[in-house]
């Protein structure tokens, strides 16, 4: 190795060893301001990046923001008490217990929960599967059930519906368009979670406060 070369990397060690003190070893103000700027570089740039990638879609997360999906004591809710009060709202889909109990998310999920998104093709969605799609009249995606698929001129157009809503309260959500489609909801990461960056947002929001007793 030349002299230039050991210069080189005995810089690069000093370098190294400088920045990892910086990052997590420094107690100081500075310390602590260059740590939380580069996570938030790291979270933002990579990691967002890369697990969009991997899962196919530009929301690999999602933060639920209503109580639009919510069953009364969610993972410990009784399924049958929920139905009774709800079933009405499945007959216009002709969907029965039986089938609605094989759906995912049959126990829905609570506003602050994170939920893990992937990317979908519109053809290989499903009745009863929980998508979430952009519309011109919200800033922010829907995540609803499905409760009808229909095709014209090769275009998918989706039906939904929240599980704790009285029927569809949404007048868009009768014909989706699959240009709207998001992805799809496959399992719920984080309970709750969701709230450390809701409790910022939640007093303007329109479905305001938790879910329990709703």
């Amino acid at each position: 190795m030349s002299g230039d070369e050991e210069g080189r990397l005995h810089s690069a060690k000093k370098f190294f060893k400088k920045f990892w003190f910086l990052l997590w070893k420094d107690n100081s103000f500075k310390g602590w301001a260059f740590s939380l700027i580069f996570i938030f570089v790291v979270i933002k740039f990579i990691f967002f990046p890369l697990l969009s990638f991997v899962s196919g879609t530009s929301l690999p997360l999602a933060i639920v923001e209503s109580c639009s999906m919510y069953h009364k004591g969610d993972i410990f809710s009784n399924f049958d008490n929920w139905w009774q009060g709800h079933q009405s709202y499945y007959q216009r889909w002709n969907i029965s217990k039986q089938e609605f109990g094989k759906f995912i998310f049959d126990n829905g999920f609570d506003k602050g929960d994170i939920l893990f998104i992937v990317g979908v093709k519109p053809k290989n969605v499903k009745i009863g599967d929980i998508i979430i799609y952009g519309t011109s009249v919200q800033s922010t995606p829907i995540i609803h059930r499905v409760m009808n698929i229909t095709v014209k001129d090769g275009i998918y157009y989706f039906s939904t519906q929240g599980d704790n809503n009285m029927g569809q309260q949404l007048p868009f959500e009768n014909g989706i368009n699959q240009d709207q489609l998001v992805g799809k909801a496959v399992f719920k990461l984080a309970p709750f979670i969701g709230w450390a960056k809701l409790i910022f947002f939640d007093a303007r929001s329109s479905d305001p406060g938790l879910c329990e007793g709703r």
